[in-house]
């Protein structure tokens, strides 16, 4: 894990919202400078930190909500954190828990060099591994669908399927495997469904395909001659990992990919 520890003379904590934020500067000796819930709007966020642009770093938990503001403080030539929200624990673990306490506690933890950094993905790819990621998000309901069929099967102790049933051609006469027409129904409904994710998903891959030659035709070709790798795998590592030359070794890759089992010193229990 990364933690931001350069310096500056003011430091801002940013409890981010989807309408509003609680924003907290703190000078270098700990002082607290500014402390106001304010509007999620740049005009609001420039005016509370206009007295303290000329040495200032924000930072904000990764929440949803942060591609904004990033992209305001990169336009703005303001230094920009965000933090990694599963390894900021000092936030979630404290008895009281109220914006101004995370702001105030999100600023204390960027002067003390403290917050564990999370990648900044870049705004001209962002929206593009969304939709990967949103693609991933429904050909997983695809697969509840059929896994919910062949359980089905299973509660009512049928024959298996003579057929892997993934394929449209494949769930031919499907229907019929189901004596009862309660059962059929309900089956019927997963069929609909996933002949309706069948129908999109091939239209949105080689949208996204096609996006991706546009944006890193050369790294996109070298992951698709991978041995094994179809279409999707490519997609997803190229997305998900943008630049590789983002990892100094190739130890913090294998644990940005969570390949590291993590240990514990005996001295520590």
């Amino acid at each position: 894990m990364r933690f931001y520890t350069q310096q500056h003379k003011h430091y801002c904590g940013i409890d981010l919202h989807a309408r509003m934020m609680y924003v907290c500067i703190l000078d270098g000796s700990g002082t607290v400078l500014v402390s106001r819930n304010i509007d999620c709007s740049a005009k609001s966020f420039l005016f509370a930190v206009k007295a303290y642009r000329d040495d200032l770093v924000v930072a904000v938990e990764c929440m949803f909500t942060w591609y904004w503001l990033a992209d305001l403080c990169a336009k703005e030539n303001i230094a920009f954190v965000l933090g990694h929200a599963l390894y900021m624990r000092a936030i979630h673990g404290g008895k009281a828990k109220n914006d101004r306490i995370d702001a105030h506690k999100i600023a204390a933890l960027l002067r003390g060099g403290m917050i564990p950094q999370a990648y900044v993905y870049p705004p001209e790819m962002r929206a593009t591994r969304d939709l990967m990621r949103r693609r991933n998000h429904l050909m997983r309901k695809r697969s509840e669908l059929i896994a919910h069929i062949q359980n089905t099967a299973s509660q009512y102790n049928l024959p298996p399927f003579e057929h892997r049933i993934s394929k449209k051609h494949q769930r031919v006469g499907l229907l019929e495997h189901f004596p009862d027409p309660q059962v059929r129904n309900s089956v019927a409904l997963d069929v609909a469904v996933i002949d309706h994710y069948d129908e999109l998903l091939p239209k949105l891959e080689r949208h996204i395909r096609a996006c991706a030659k546009g944006h890193d035709p050369k790294a996109f070709v070298l992951l698709r001659s991978i041995h094994g790798c179809d279409l999707i795998i490519p997609l997803i590592i190229l997305y998900e990992v943008h630049d590789i030359a983002r990892f100094p070794r190739v130890q913090e890759f294998l644990s940005y990919c969570r390949l590291v089992k993590p240990t514990r010193d005996g001295m520590c229990q």
